[in-house]
């Protein structure tokens, strides 16, 4: 997949389940503890449920102890968006994926130390896991190279 491949597509969002658009269309969150990606272990790439485009790695996934996905840096930092979020009387940081303009999650400062400090909190309902051995048939073939460290050691 290219980049232009990478889109907004009011199809998909018709067919997303009603979690999965308040998430990504009404910036909900989900229950913490209660998602599909929250304790996942396995090895792949996190991709937006809308646009497809490729948003974080199972190698820059770590427990936090929120309930939630959490990850140390994106991808590719040119597919995510940052924005101010005043809502519930705080200041967060909004973190949106650029094509698909999904409501991912909220960036905080909390992070692992020695890898950035940083946690991307992100709601499992605004992604789809495409599996390390899946890569190529899903058409992420350019991301295969990440994940042959981890697939060599199982």
């Amino acid at each position: 997949m290219s980049e232009t491949d990478y889109r907004r597509d009011s199809k998909r969002i018709s067919q997303l389940e009603p979690n999965q658009y308040k998430v990504t269309q009404e910036a909900a969150t989900e229950p913490a503890f209660r998602n599909e990606f929250w304790d996942s272990h396995d090895a792949g790439l996190y991709v937006d449920i809308v646009s497809g485009e490729p948003l974080f790695a199972s190698i820059n996934k770590f427990e936090s102890g929120t309930g939630w996905p959490s990850f140390t840096v994106p991808i590719d930092r040119d597919n995510i968006v940052l924005n101010q979020d005043n809502s519930y009387g705080m200041v967060r940081t909004e973190v949106r994926s650029k094509h698909g303009d999904s409501h991912l999650g909220h960036l905080f400062n909390d992070g692992p130390l020695d890898q950035g400090g940083q946690r991307y909190c992100i709601n499992s309902a605004a992604l789809r896991f495409i599996p390390a051995d899946q890569l190529e048939t899903a058409g992420y073939g350019q991301f295969r190279d990440l994940f042959a460290s981890s697939e060599a050691a199982s």
